[in-house]
């Protein structure tokens, strides 16, 4: 049985972390739609936005992994670990490239004439979150694995 070989172990952790990083996807990608009232199929895989895909990402892997493993385990201390690293990342470093990046795309505008023989490439402006976007993925993420945690045990007894 599949509900069996998923349960309690690094299975459940990989179906977590892949659903609450489709989960957040989804959330952009029909936000936006609503918004503009047109799909926008890349939002599917793009970075930045509400809610934070790396946080719901790497917060279900943690949460899957501490409800496998045990929250005083090692292997939950990584995972943990890997996690704080990854929202602090997302809402420091990469919030601060894409201001620089939306800082750096004015000027350039505003420099370059349109008939400008330069290679004009705008750079990605989206690519780090605010805390809150990092806060409501964090929040996605748990609880997309405590969901399917919920719903293994309820279907595997």
């Amino acid at each position: 049985m599949i509900i069996g070989t998923i349960h309690d172990t690094g299975i459940e952790a990989l179906v977590a972390l892949v659903v609450a990083n489709a989960v957040a996807q989804l959330i952009k990608f029909v936000r936006d739609w609503r918004r503009f009232r047109r799909p926008n199929f890349d939002l599917l895989v793009a970075t930045g936005g509400m809610p934070s895909s790396h946080s719901s990402t790497v917060t279900a892997l943690g949460v899957s992994v501490g409800l496998v493993a045990g929250w005083d385990s090692p292997v939950f201390a990584v995972a943990a670990c890997f996690a704080l690293v990854t929202m602090f990342d997302a809402a420091g470093l990469r919030r601060s490239a894409s201001l620089q990046a939306q800082a750096l795309n004015v000027i350039v505008r505003e420099l370059l004439a349109p008939d400008h023989r330069l290679n004009h490439h705008k750079l990605k402006e989206f690519l780090g979150h605010t805390p809150r976007e990092v806060l409501a993925g964090a929040v996605l993420g748990a609880g997309v694995s405590l969901g399917l945690r919920w719903l293994l045990v309820r279907l595997g007894g």
